[in-house]
C-alpha cells in the first residue's frame, strides 16, 4: 500500500516513514499543503496522512479537498493545538480518524491497519443488507433508503447508522460511538458525536413520523422504534 505522508516537521515525518516503511508500506512525502494537494492530484495513494497544521495550505482544508477528490480513501489527521477543537474540524471536513500528537508510533500503525481493513471491507462486497422498521441500508452498494425514499449519507454518516442498526436496543454511550465509528477517544471537548447525529437525524428521521434515534439524557442515545426518554 502507498502512503502519502504530508507533514512539516523533518523529525517527524522521517521517523512516521521509518516506521511505516518496517510494516511493508512505501511512503510518498510532502512538506507542505500545496505540494501535498498536487501529489494527491497527479499521483496514485492508496492512504493520506496529514497534520492539521501546514504551511500554505491549512491540514483540515486539505482534507476537505482530499474527501471531494476521492470519497474512499482513508485519511488520518495528525492534531496537536487544540486537540477537541481540532478534531470535530477534521471529522467534519472528512477524516476517517484522528491522532493526537504527541503519539507512539505502535499505536500509529495500529490506526492505518484499522483503516486499512476498513478499506478492504468495503471493497469486498459480501451483499449484507441491514433493515430495521422502515429502513434498509445496504453495505454492498451503500444505498439507503426509508419507507422507499432514497436517503444519501456521506460515508462518516453511513458507518454511523451501520453501528447504530447492528447495536438496534441498546442504549449507547458517546464514548462507544467514538471509539467504534471514529476509532478514537471522545474528549470533552470534542462535540463530533452530537455534531454528526444531529446530521444522521436530519435524514433518516425528520420527515417520518416514526423516529428511530432517541436520545437518553447522561447516557447516550439508542435506535429504536419505541419512544424513550428525550
Amino acid at each position: 500500500m502507498k502512503i502519502l505522508l504530508i507533514e512539516h516537521r523533518v523529525r517527524v515525518i522521517k521517523r512516521i516513514k521509518e516506521a511505516l516503511e518496517e510494516e511493508g508500506y512505501t511512503c510518498i512525502l510532502a512538506m507542505d499543503g500545496v505540494t501535498g494537494r498536487n501529489m494527491v492530484l497527479k499521483t496514485h495513494c492508496d492512504f493520506v496522512i496529514l497534520d492539521s497544521e501546514l504551511p500554505k495550505v491549512n491540514g483540515i482544508e486539505l482534507c476537505g479537498t482530499i474527501r471531494k477528490l476521492n470519497g474512499e480513501i482513508p485519511i488520518l489527521l495528525l492534531i496537536g493545538d487544540k486537540p477537541g477543537d481540532k478534531m470535530t474540524e477534521g471529522f467534519n471536513a472528512g477524516a476517517d480518524d484522528c491522532l493526537l500528537i504527541p503519539f507512539d508510533m505502535n499505536e500509529l500503525k495500529v490506526r492505518v491497519k484499522v483503516l486499512e481493513k476498513r478499506k478492504v471491507a468495503i471493497a469486498s462486497p459480501n451483499n449484507n443488507i441491514l433493515v430495521y422498521s422502515d429502513l434498509e441500508m445496504n453495505l454492498d452498494t451503500r444505498f439507503v433508503k426509508r419507507s422507499g425514499k432514497e436517503i444519501n449519507l456521506t460515508p462518516r454518516e453511513f458507518s454511523l447508522l451501520e453501528y447504530l442498526m447492528r447495536n438496534k436496543g441498546k442504549i449507547l454511550s458517546r464514548e462507544e460511538i467514538a471509539q467504534n465509528v471514529w476509532n478514537t477517544k471522545l474528549t470533552a471537548r470534542a462535540s463530533f458525536v452530537n455534531v454528526y447525529v444531529t446530521y444522521l437525524r436530519r435524514k433518516i428521521d425528520k420527515d417520518f413520523p416514526n423516529k428511530l434515534i432517541h436520545t437518553k439524557h447522561w447516557m447516550g442515545y439508542v435506535f429504536k422504534t419505541e419512544d424513550v426518554e428525550k
